[in-house]
């Protein structure tokens, strides 16, 4: 027989391990935690077994729910207003759901079937019915709706052991496999995404949350979500793009479109969403920096928008570009601390205004490209990519010096003295020449394909370019903790990962502007 060599941890270790535990999860850590100590301090080795098994059910560490939205390709325009405000419902019910997670850590510890009794089979209940809703809505104007979408109700969870696993590391290829593969896939050069391994995760307790340190309160990022880029192994490749797509290159429609439109100094924010949740307020459930189009909230009507003001430098340009705000988790308390979208649902700490906003369209290597349609929309990465997959993540983290070595897609870098944090985000470039928007807002846009082609009999559009580059003081790495991160603002229950980055646009170019930027970008010209 084998030796056991299972050795009983020393009181001292469990209490520094709750201690821990308790710093991840604020006041309802504190009660888990002191279960999960006397799970370790007991001579009774049923007890501890029993206890053993409560902590473990305390470790969940978030919910994952199928998304709907994602789903819903042939939803009838005289429907899509109210299937909107369902599916808005339906992530709203996701994060009380998962709020009532991270304030449950006692009941679960004393408890084995709490999570699945008391949170994840209501919230089932509820999104059954939320479906059920958006099926009559779709029936009611004569849509058809697919009944195998009911089988979408049911939630799963997540547990810490999972979570510091993954540490948002769902992103084996760079995830850049948008709208059913059309992008040239596996070009992310996503084989060399080792660099997370550096992260042994030493002290992510209690669900895999960073403890304290100015962080988000239990609800990420943690430590294996940064990795030091001067000791990542190089990555891109020179001439081709940040998504992983060759660059435009030496023939085809080689010039380019840039457009000024400042870093949002203004302060232009909102929790809203027009595209996806349009007439909800915190449909995103997280913080927006707006550039270019002023008046862009839940509310505005594509008249409105077009009417509006825009912080571009050229006024034909009232497009609406944004993106998830960049915050500093060093315990600044900003102004929605108590705010929806804000700290009530764990985006907290010091928001980052980008030092630079680069906008640019280019062409497509193959061909000419055609004008953009007025009010199209497009949605690029996915907000939800920690518990959805990597099915639409698009996300480029770097540092300024490394950019044409160095992408990562699961990782927040750490960069060295000197350099800045970059995100990067090169959207869809083709457009299936009659919708400005589809049901699920993706499947009327798509990558070219390996060749640069547009497949499917789509057309080729200036592809927008976004380049955001901040001034982060670097974060530390210390004992499997990290000091003063930072990170994306994200849907509560995907724990602030980096995979999560996502950016949006509106086309509100005057039909004059459009033609020049067209006929700029066929000629090979750089224009401003």
């Amino acid at each position: 027989m084998g030796r056991n060599t299972r050795k009983r941890r020393s009181s001292m270790a469990s209490k520094a391990i709750a201690a821990s535990a308790a710093l991840a999860l604020g006041g309802g850590g504190l009660i888990w935690a002191n279960f999960y100590a006397s799970a370790h301090e007991s001579n009774n080795s049923n007890s501890w077994s029993q206890n053993q098994t409560k902590a473990a059910a305390a470790q969940v560490a978030t919910i994952s729910c199928p998304d709907v939205g994602q789903k819903l390709t042939n939803v009838p325009q005289a429907a899509r207003n109210g299937v909107a405000t369902e599916l808005a419902n339906l992530d709203k019910q996701i994060t009380e759901a998962y709020a009532r997670l991270a304030s449950t850590r006692q009941a679960q510890a004393g408890d084995a079937g709490f999570v699945q009794n008391a949170i994840v089979g209501p919230l089932k209940e509820k999104r059954a019915a939320t479906i059920d809703r958006i099926r009559i809505d779709v029936q009611r104007v004569g849509g058809q709706f697919n009944t195998s979408l009911s089988q979408l109700a049911a939630c799963t969870t997540q547990n810490a052991q999972t979570n510091a696993g993954n540490a948002g590391g769902q992103q084996n290829n760079g995830g850049q496999q948008q709208n059913g593969g059309q992008q040239a896939g596996g070009q992310q050069q996503g084989g060399q995404q080792n660099n997370g391994g550096q992260q042994q995760n030493g002290g992510q307790q209690a669900g895999g949350q960073q403890q304290g340190n100015g962080g988000q309160g239990g609800n990420g990022p943690v430590a294996a979500d940064f990795v030091d880029i001067t000791k990542v192994q190089a990555n891109a490749q020179l001439g081709v793009g940040a998504n992983g797509l060759p660059a435009n290159g030496n023939s085809g429609s080689r010039g380019s479109f840039t457009t000024k439109c400042g870093t949002n100094a203004n302060k232009n924010h909102n929790t809203d969403n027009v595209i996806v949740a349009p007439g909800v307020a915190n449909g995103a459930h997280h913080l927006h920096d707006y550039v270019g189009n002023q008046s862009n909230d839940a509310f505005a009507s594509d008249q409105e928008l077009e009417a509006a003001q825009t912080s571009c430098q050229n006024q034909g340009d009232k497009s609406s570009y944004f993106w998830p705000v960049l915050r500093l988790q060093n315990g600044t308390q900003d102004f929605d601390q108590n705010a929806d979208g804000g700290g009530k649902e764990g985006n907290v700490g010091k928001i980052l205004q980008a030092s630079q906003a680069q906008i640019k369209f280019v062409g497509n290597k193959k061909g000419n490209v055609v004008a953009m349609p007025n009010a199209l929309r497009i949605i690029t990465g996915d907000a939800k990519a920690f518990v959805n997959g990597n099915a639409n993540a698009n996300v480029n983290w770097s540092c300024t010096g490394f950019e044409n070595k160095v992408q990562l897609h699961d990782k927040y870098p750490i960069c060295p003295q000197g350099s800045q944090v970059v995100r990067t985000t090169d959207f869809q470039s083709c457009w299936d020449g009659q919708n400005a928007d589809s049901a699920n807002h993706r499947t009327h846009v798509s990558f070219v394909q390996a060749d640069g082609t547009c497949a499917n009999g789509f057309k080729a559009i200036p592809q927008l370019q976004v380049r955001l580059v901040y001034n982060v003081p670097a974060p530390k790495l210390q004992n499997g903790t990290v000091v003063n991160p930072y990170a994306v603002d994200s849907f509560p229950e995907n724990l602030h990962k980096p995979v999560t980055d996502h950016n949006d646009f509106i086309n509100f170019f005057s039909q004059n502007t459009m033609n020049q930027m067209v006929n700029c970008i066929n000629t090979g010209k750089k224009c401003q």
